[in-house]
């Protein structure tokens, strides 16, 4: 999705624990200065808020509506926002300034796809055997 600036949207999706090693001082620290740069990019119209996600959630399929038990992953997806960005590559490099990463974390950058789904298109959602 772009913007009258032309900028185009990038969902940031933060993934994983915090280091065992680090304190709870430490990772305090790392969280009080992510809030900082947050505040600053939403300021300057680099970054769309997001929020924390709670650790509850449930699956929706064709299948019905289950809430667990789910496989195992390695890394938890905790929050998300969205940057505004030139780039996938500005846009990460604005998430390579995020304070938490130094603390364990680890953000997925993904473009936001403007144009709506179509069956006929080649998608994320597309079957690997459909793929050119």
């Amino acid at each position: 999705m772009s913007n009258a600036k032309g900028l185009s949207e990038y969902l940031v999706i933060s993934k994983g624990y915090w280091d065992e090693d680090k304190s709870p001082e430490q990772i305090q620290t790392a969280i009080d200065a992510f809030y900082k740069w947050h505040d600053v990019l939403v300021a300057q119209g680099k970054m769309i808020s997001g929020q924390r996600l709670q650790p509850a959630k449930m699956v929706v399929s064709k299948h019905g509506i289950t809430d667990g038990p789910f496989a195992e992953t390695k890394e938890v997806i905790g929050g998300y926002w969205h940057f505004l960005a030139s780039s996938l590559e500005e846009a990460a490099a604005l998430a390579a300034q995020n304070p938490t990463l130094a603390c364990g974390l680890s953000m997925e950058i993904r473009p936001i796809e403007p144009t709506k789904c179509s069956a006929f298109d080649q998608t994320t959602e597309t079957p690997h055997s459909r793929r050119k």
